[in-house]
C-alpha cells in the first residue's frame, strides 16, 4: 500500500498525542502498524525516500537519428516534433509507428528547455490612477440576436490595470467614433480622469509615420490629430504599446477575456440569446460590469484619491463632414460609398455621423437617414435612389458596378434571370427595370409576392403581366 505525506504527518502528530501505533494507523486509515514504526524509525516523509531516476525504462527509438534531428533543430528551432516525424518516414525511410510521436514530441519538448530562449511574462508594478487601457474585443462568438437577427458587434472596453475596475460600449468597429464614445462613456461613469490613456496600435488612434517623421524606427507610428484632440480636450496622455508587442496589452487583454466569461454565463442564465434592441441588449451588459466592480471597490477608491475630477464636457457623440454627392449619386463618408435621391447629385451635403448610422442634410433638412457601414470600399445603393435614371439609360443596367444591389430580394434575381433566359437582352434588362420601378413606388413586399407567383407558374410573362396580376 502506498503511503502519502499527509499520512505520515498524521500518525506523527497522533503518536505525539500519546495515541498507539495501532490507534494512529486506523485514524491515518493505513492497515498495518508495522508501517506506523517505519516511519517512526526512519523520521522521513515518503517523498523524501523518493530518489532521482539517472536511467531510462525503455530503449531510446530516436538515439541514431537524434543527431540528424537536433541540427535541424538548432537551424528552425520553430520545427514541430510531427513535422520532423514525418521527415524521418519519409525522407530517410525509417520504419517508425505511429505510437512513437509521442516520443519525439517530449525529447523535442525538453530540447528546447535546455536551448530555447522563451520571452517571459514579466510581472509589473500597477501605479493607481496612471493608466485607462482601451481596447477593441470582438463579441461575435457570444452569438447575440437582436429581434431574431444576428448581431456582429465588438465591445469597446476600457480597463484600469490597478484596480480592475471596467467599463465599455458596444460598437460595430474599431473607429475613432467607437473609441470616443467608449472612452468618454468610461470617464463619465468614473468621474475623474486618469494619467494616461493607452491603447494598441488600431488605425482608428495612429497612423504609419512617412520617411520625414520616423525618428527611430520604419515600423514606428504616429497619432492621429483628431485622437490626440480628444486627448486633449481630457487632459490625458496619449500612450501606445510598442509594434509587436501585445504583451504591452496584457491587462486589458486578460479583461476581455473575463468579461465575455461573465457574458456568456449570464446568457446560460438568462436562457436566451435574443434581445428587443441594442439599448436592452447594453443594458444587459451594464448590469454585468456592475456587479463585476461591487468586490473592486476599495483599490478604485485608491485610483480616485489620485485622479483628477472630470471638469469638461463630452465631445458630440457624432461626427460632422461636409461632402460633395458625386455625380454617380453617392457620397463618400471615409472609405464607404452611400447612394441619396438623385436630386443630390455635385451638391454639397452636411453628413452626421453616429456609431449605427449616418444622417444626410442640405438646407436645413434631413433628407435620409442610413446605416452607417463599417470597414473599408464598401457601398450601400438603395435602388430606389438610381431606378429613373436606369430607365432612361437602361443599357447601363447590365454592366452597372453595384448591379447587385438592384436585387433587393432573392425573388428579384430570379426574376431577371427568368427574363435573361427567355428575352432579348436589352428587352430583359428594360422589363426586369420597370418590374423594379413599380417595387419602388409601391410596396417592394406586394411585388415580390406576384413574382414568386409567376415564377412559379411557370408561364411566359412580363411587366405588364407583372402590374395586371398585382392590381
Amino acid at each position: 500500500m502506498t503511503v502519502t505525506d499527509a499520512q505520515v504527518r498524521l500518525i506523527m502528530r497522533e503518536r505525539n498525542n500519546g495515541k498507539t501505533q495501532e490507534q494512529a494507523a486506523v485514524k491515518a486509515n493505513i492497515r498495518s502498524r508495522k508501517t506506523v514504526r517505519k516511519y517512526e524509525q526512519i523520521g522521513q516523509l515518503p517523498s523524501e525516500l523518493k530518489g532521482s531516476r539517472d536511467y531510462r525504462t525503455r530503449p531510446d527509438p530516436f538515439e541514431g537519428d537524434w543527431p540528424d534531428l537536433e541540427k535541424k533543430l538548432k537551424a528552425a528551432p520553430e520545427l514541430e516534433a510531427k513535422t520532423l516525424f514525418d521527415w524521418l518516414r519519409e525522407e530517410k525511410g525509417r520504419e517508425y509507428q505511429e505510437g512513437q510521436l509521442r516520443s519525439l514530441q517530449r525529447r523535442v519538448s525538453n530540447w528546447r528547455v535546455l536551448h530555447q530562449e522563451q520571452i517571459l511574462t514579466l510581472d509589473q508594478v500597477r501605479q493607481p490612477g496612471e493608466v485607462l487601457q482601451t481596447d477593441g474585443t470582438c463579441m461575435n462568438e457570444l452569438k447575440i440576436t437582436i429581434a431574431g437577427q444576428p448581431f456582429n458587434h465588438i465591445q469597446i472596453h476600457s480597463v484600469l490595470p490597478y484596480s480592475n475596475w471596467e467599463w465599455g460600449r458596444i460598437a460595430q468597429s474599431e473607429s475613432l467614433l467607437a473609441i470616443r464614445i467608449g472612452l468618454q462613456s468610461a470617464l463619465l461613469k468614473l468621474g475623474y480622469v486618469p494619467q494616461a490613456h493607452q491603447t494598441d496600435n488600431t488605425t482608428a488612434a495612429t497612423h504609419k509615420l512617412g520617411l520625414a517623421g520616423r525618428a527611430k524606427s520604419t515600423s514606428e507610428r504616429g497619432f492621429n490629430e483628431e485622437y490626440l484632440q480628444l486627448m486633449a480636450h481630457y487632459g490625458l496622455e496619449a500612450r501606445t504599446i510598442h509594434i509587436g508587442s501585445p504583451n504591452e496589452n496584457g491587462d486589458i487583454e486578460s479583461s476581455n477575456g473575463g468579461l465575455k466569461r461573465a457574458v456568456e454565463q449570464h446568457l446560460l442564465l438568462r436562457g436566451s440569446r435574443d434581445f428587443a434592441s441594442i439599448e436592452a441588449y447594453e443594458n444587459f451588459l451594464f448590469g454585468i460590469m456592475e456587479r463585476r466592480n461591487v468586490g473592486r471597490q476599495q483599490r478604485l477608491a485608491e485610483e480616485i484619491a489620485v485622479m483628477k475630477p472630470l471638469s469638461v464636457q463630452p465631445w458630440p457623440q457624432m461626427r460632422e463632414l461636409n461632402v460633395r454627392v458625386g455625380n454617380n449619386g453617392i457620397l463618400r463618408v471615409g472609405s464607404n460609398g452611400y447612394s441619396v435621391p438623385s436630386g443630390l447629385k455635385g451638391k454639397r451635403v452636411t453628413v452626421r455621423v453616429s456609431e449605427w448610422q449616418i444622417e444626410v442634410w442640405h438646407a436645413n433638412r434631413r433628407i435620409e437617414t442610413l446605416p452607417r457601414i463599417p470597414g473599408a470600399n464598401h457601398y450601400r445603393i438603395n435602388y430606389r435612389h438610381v431606378i429613373d435614371s436606369l430607365l432612361r439609360k437602361p443599357g447601363g443596367f447590365r454592366n452597372y458596378r453595384h448591379r447587385e444591389d438592384l436585387f433587393p430580394q432573392d425573388v428579384f434575381r430570379q426574376a431577371w434571370e427568368s427574363l435573361n433566359q427567355r428575352l432579348p437582352p436589352r428587352q430583359a434588362d428594360i422589363t426586369y427595370l420597370r418590374i423594379l420601378k413599380q417595387a419602388a413606388a409601391g410596396l417592394e413586399t406586394d411585388v415580390a409576392q406576384v413574382l414568386a407567383l409567376l415564377l412559379a407558374a411557370q408561364n411566359p410573362w412580363d411587366e405588364k403581366t407583372h402590374y395586371r396580376k398585382s392590381h
